[in-house]
């Protein structure tokens, strides 16, 4: 018993190994037609993929001495699944001779081994009567193929565009995107927006900041901290010092040297005396000092504001 079941599997593992036959199928358009018209010869072969071989028809001009070859159009291939493939082929033929006429076999050879199709086809041919010169009529062309539009792509790309225009999309989104960081260092330019004047913008920030009430929820540091960054940003953009980086002293020394101090004496020296004393010295401001420094702070600003000229014209009048 166990040999029998080692040949067994012996001859199943050959049986598998060994690749199928292909399978030839032939047939015709119209099995009749008039004389001078054409007919189309279909022939469907089914072989292992990979595998090399021809139709004995593939060179013909004639399939017999009244049957000619007008036109052979182009092959179409299609993966069956299972290591196998479909080839249809179609020949255009043609007769000007009428008469019942048995087409040859056709015959698909691969090496030394030849697959006949089991189909035998006959082809009747019927003449044209011609009784008067009405009958005649103008000579048709031969048979002449109808292309399309996309016949001199390839057959790959025709049936798989859909995931070349993914490939274009990805690629364009991904030359957009380098694009965008090398030259902005973003996906999307920056919309830049004209800055308000240093006075306007000042008094802005601090209409905001009045309105978060931080003093009231006791974030005093942070409040102080918040009001001497909006000043020193103004004291830069209306005096041209960088106030950002200075200390409170530096502060006061370079408006005094500009002519600026009153303005340092009356409002921005308690201001930033008060600041450092809550920020540095870690302490709860006084009641009343956060409002009043805010109150300081747009005093200081609406002083140190630049005056607007009057318009000449407007002078002239009046």
């Amino acid at each position: 018993m166990k040999q029998i079941a080692i040949i067994l599997i012996s001859c199943l593992i050959t049986a598998t190994a060994i690749a199928a036959p292909p399978v030839l199928k032939t047939s015709l358009d119209s099995a009749t037609l008039l004389m001078g018209r054409v007919t189309v010869l279909h022939v469907d072969l089914v072989r292992d993929k990979g595998s090399a071989g021809r139709l004995n028809i593939d060179a013909a001009d004639t399939l017999v001495r009244e049957v000619e070859v007008a036109a052979r159009l182009a092959g179409d291939t299609t993966d069956i699944g299972n290591g196998r493939e479909q080839i249809k082929r179609d020949f255009v033929l043609q007769s000007f001779d009428s008469g019942l006429y048995v087409l040859p076999v056709v015959a698909y050879i691969s090496g030394t081994d030849t697959t006949l199709s089991p189909d035998r086809l006959s082809l009747k041919v019927i003449p044209v009567n011609v009784d008067s010169l009405q009958d005649i009529h103008p000579v048709k062309p031969v048979f002449e193929p109808v292309y399309k539009w996309y016949d001199w792509m390839p057959m790959w790309l025709v049936r798989y565009w859909w995931i070349v225009l993914i490939v274009v999309v990805v690629a364009l989104v991904v030359a957009y995107v380098v694009y965008m960081k090398r030259k902005h260092g973003r996906l999307l330019p920056v919309v830049k927006r004209k800055r308000l004047p240093a006075a306007e913008e000042a008094l802005e920030a601090l209409r905001l900041l009045k309105q978060r009430g931080l003093w009231q929820q006791g974030r005093d540091k942070q409040y102080f901290t918040e009001l001497t960054d909006i000043l020193r940003v103004y004291i830069d953009r209306r005096y041209g010092i960088n106030a950002v980086e200075m200390t409170t002293t530096e502060i006061k020394r370079t408006l005094r040297d500009r002519g600026e101090a009153q303005a340092v004496n009356t409002h921005l020296n308690e201001i930033l005396e008060v600041a450092d004393w809550v920020k540095f010295a870690g302490q709860r401001a006084m009641p009343g000092d956060a409002e009043s420094s805010w109150q300081r702070a747009v005093d200081f600003v609406e002083m140190t504001r630049p005056q607007v000229a009057p318009d000449a014209g407007e002078g002239a009048k009046s």
